[in-house]
Parts: structure tokens; C-alpha cells; sequence
């Protein structure tokens, strides 16, 4: 019953949010055209629901020549690729906001799975395990606020399952606090590869 409120919360609340936010999103538009060569917008192919494909919107923070298909915290050197604004907006998780297009259009949720690669074959078959490819993936979730970049793909999936197996509008509110939070202490964002990702 709670996923069907679910979708309608999502929708009317990131329509809003997108209203409201959008003189915003403007100005940041504006400033990553204005600083550094290439689109405003980064356009990647992740999975969503039942592992099928969409594609995910965030503001461009990394150079155009950067890798496009390989997670940012796998990358040696990525902040070599990362401009000066993008270091702002991927550590205020800014970036993010033109997902709200991607929830009003029915790819994502607001809480839920963070969207994987398409190529994060590792990551799609440990959700697999918990049913965790099988909801809406999400602008925030359990994993993100429990230490983002930080967790090894085994803990994310297992974050990610309990989730799916708890959804509620309590945890969903919850986890929506949890993520002001950790936004504000710019909590969990790693930048380049380290060696216990896995």
C-alpha cells in the first residue's frame, strides 16, 4: 500500500522541490557553462527497477574528458579530472539536484538504492541476493547515509536490502533527515580509488 503513496509523495514533492529550486539550478547551470568547457548537464546510463536501463541527470563536474562509464571512486586520478566548481557541488551533493526530472518521470525515487552503473556488475548481483534491484533506485538511501563512497559493495548491498525489506514512510522520513545531515557535514564523498572497495 505504502509503495503506491509512495510514488505520489515522490512526484508531487520533487515537482515542487523543483519549482522551488529551480532559480537555483539556474544559477548553477549558469556557473558550470561559464567555468569549464562542455554541457551543463552529465548524462550516464544506470540501472533501474528490475535492472532496467535509464538515463540519470546531474550537473557536469568532471572534465569531458574524464571517463564516463566507470564510478568516480574506482578512478586513480580523479580529481584530476573533477573542475574547481565540481569539487563544490559533489561535496554539497548539488550535482544531484536534475535527478528530481529523473523522480517526476518515474526512473527513480526519492529514498531508495542509489542507481548503479550499468557496469557495476558486482554491485547489480550483491542487490540481486536481497531483492535489492527490484524497487525504485534512489536520490538517497540507507547505504548513502551510512557511509556513501565509504562502504564496500557487500555492506552497500546489504544496506540496500534491508531497505527493501523495510520500506516504510517513517524510514523514508528518517532517512531523508539523515541525509541533510550528512550533506551539511559533506560526510561519506570519496574522490579516487581506494583498495577495500570490495
Amino acid at each position: 500500500m505504502y509503495l503506491k503513496i509512495k510514488r505520489a509523495l515522490d512526484f508531487t514533492l520533487s515537482l515542487v522541490a523543483l519549482v522551488a529550486l529551480s532559480p537555483v539550478m539556474g544559477i548553477l547551470a549558469l556557473i558550470v557553462k561559464l567555468t569549464s568547457p562542455g554541457p551543463v548537464l552529465f548524462t550516464q546510463k544506470r540501472v533501474g527497477i528490475h535492472k532496467r536501463y535509464f538515463t540519470i541527470y546531474k550537473f557536469r563536474t568532471m572534465r569531458t574528458d574524464a571517463p564516463k562509464d566507470k564510478a568516480t571512486h574506482l578512478l586513480k586520478n580523479a580529481k584530476s579530472y573533477i573542475t574547481p566548481v565540481g569539487r563544490f557541488l559533489r561535496k554539497s551533493s548539488l550535482d544531484e539536484l536534475p535527478q528530481l526530472v529523473n523522480i517526476i518521470r518515474g526512473d527513480m525515487a526519492i529514498v531508495g538504492p542509489r542507481p548503479a552503473l550499468y557496469n557495476q556488475y558486482d554491485l547489480i548481483a550483491e542487490r540481486d541476493k536481497y531483492g535489492a534491484n527490484d524497487v525504485l533506485p534512489g536520490l538517497t538511501g540507507l547505504a548513502q547515509v551510512d557511509g556513501r563512497d565509504e562502504l564496500p559493495i557487500k555492506e552497500k548491498a546489504k544496506r540496500d536490502g534491508y531497505y527493501c525489506q523495510n520500506i516504510s514512510f517513517a524510514l523514508d522520513v528518517k532517512l531523508i533527515a539523515r541525509t541533510f545531515l550528512s550533506v551539511i557535514r559533506f560526510k561519506g564523498v570519496v574522490e579516487g580509488a581506494r583498495e577495500d572497495k570490495r
